[in-house]
């Protein structure tokens, strides 16, 4: 997703990856390169045996890691890849070349790089690491959970690859997994504001109320009186379902910093829960004037479009947020049950089938496709979606009473996918 680059942001976008890559990365935050010691004794059959060749090859590989510790990435590059001549086999390399690449914030060309220095060296588990990184800045956090899974396992006490693994798990809403990948930092991080919040959203979503309230209570203790602090405490608020709460304390975040963003985004939706729907519409258009790129207030807009029944409002709006995030299975649902109401049953299909690539567990989704397979004649393959659904958890609850995020349903968290600024 492209996100505008604001001063103001709140707390997450400047804690988030700090926290998953302290220690380890370069200044700009992301990547931990990999020495030569790293992976020696991991590779196998290399192309070299004359001794010549293999000294010329150490010393390019020091003369890239020194360039690379020092940020002159082109340097860097260029032995990298003198080495890889000399030494085709060389995970060290290949992994460096992958963390330049990171640097330079090309995703797709480090983790072709990245997966070749795993195979070729599995058990560094630093690489590993830098592979569930690059996937959770592409946004694929389910594909990040196997490696970083890896990394858990084999460093029980690693936080940057424990705190990220619990994001990815709850960006998944895998919210029992997130919670037992948080919890064990508690003894680290217990007046860390953002851990805090993520801690307290997992378990709120795992139904562990007593540690969801022990979160709460720590992040009330440590908030202060920050724009910022009222902004995350109302939005525990939503996410507990307690309205009234999140009002008060949004709109006192609101009037201490107009502008922060995300907290009008909120706002709308706190409005349209407490049956304000004008000023939750406001809300989100204002959200928008502020961070014009994001995707969820236009998803947003679009929900409560819905609700109202302006089908043609609600298209262009979740069309405008597939614009800014085209991984957004909840507009693709929406677009789905606008032409299903429109009797334009393949259009419909179409969508649906694209949300459920995207969110192939939502038992919703499976229902929605259920009900267009059935109008469409279709009864056998109709049959099986709505069983699926029915199989599926909450599924009787998301179908029986429609929840969405202007309702009960879950509140969006794009604060939780910032990259450092």
């Amino acid at each position: 997703m492209a996100m505008s680059t604001v001063v103001s942001r709140i707390l997450a976008g400047i804690l988030l990856m700090a926290a998953i890559v302290a220690g380890r990365a370069t200044g700009e935050g992301c990547g931990s390169s990999t020495s030569a010691s790293d992976a020696e004794g991991q590779q196998s059959g290399s192309a070299q045996s004359a001794k010549g060749p293999k000294l010329d090859a150490k010393a390019q590989f020091e003369q890239g890691q020194k360039a690379l510790e020092s940020g002159d990435l082109d340097t860097a590059e260029a032995a990298f890849r003198k080495v890889l001549a000399m030494d085709p086999r060389s995970a060290g390399a290949y992994s460096n070349l992958g963390v330049i690449a990171m640097r330079r914030k090309e995703w797709n060309r480090a983790l072709p790089l990245l997966e070749k220095a795993a195979k070729l060296a599995p058990n560094v588990s630093g690489i590993r690491l830098n592979i569930g990184l690059v996937r959770f800045r592409q946004g694929d956090y389910a594909e990040a959970i196997p490696p970083l899974s890896s990394v858990v396992r084999d460093q029980h006490d690693s936080p940057q690859a424990r705190y990220l693994l619990g994001l990815c798990d709850l960006l998944t809403e895998r919210y029992t997994d997130a919670v037992a990948a948080l919890e064990p930092l508690w003894p680290q991080k217990e007046n860390d504001f953002m851990y805090l919040y993520v801690l307290s959203i997992a378990a709120d979503g795992a139904a562990q109320k007593q540690l969801s309230e022990k979160a709460l209570t720590q992040l009330v203790n440590i908030g202060g009186d920050s724009p910022e602090f009222h902004l995350t405490l109302g939005k525990a608020y939503l996410n507990r379902q307690e309205t009234h709460q999140a009002v008060e304390e949004l709109e006192r975040a609101a009037s201490m910093s107009p502008n922060l963003p995300f907290v009008h985004l909120n706002l709308g939706i706190a409005y349209v829960r407490a049956g304000d729907n004008a000023r939750g519409e406001e809300e989100f258009r204002r959200d928008i004037s502020i961070e014009p790129d994001l995707a969820d207030p236009y998803q947003l807009l679009g929900e409560f479009y819905v609700r109202a029944g302006k089908d043609e409002e609600a298209e262009k709006s979740f069309k405008e947020a597939l614009q800014r995030d085209p991984k957004m299975p909840d507009a693709l649902s929406g677009l789905a049950k606008i032409y299903l109401r429109q009797e334009k049953y393949s259009q419909a299909l179409a969508e649906a089938d694209a949300a459920l690539r995207l969110a192939p567990n939502a038992g919703n989704l499976h229902f929605v496709r259920g009900r267009i397979l059935t109008k469409m004649g279709r009864v056998d393959e109709a049959k099986k979606e709505l069983s699926l659904a029915a199989q599926m958890r909450n599924a009787a609850v998301e179908r029986d009473k429609q929840l969405d995020t202007l309702s009960e349903g879950r509140v969006p968290n794009p604060e939780l996918k910032q990259a450092p600024q």
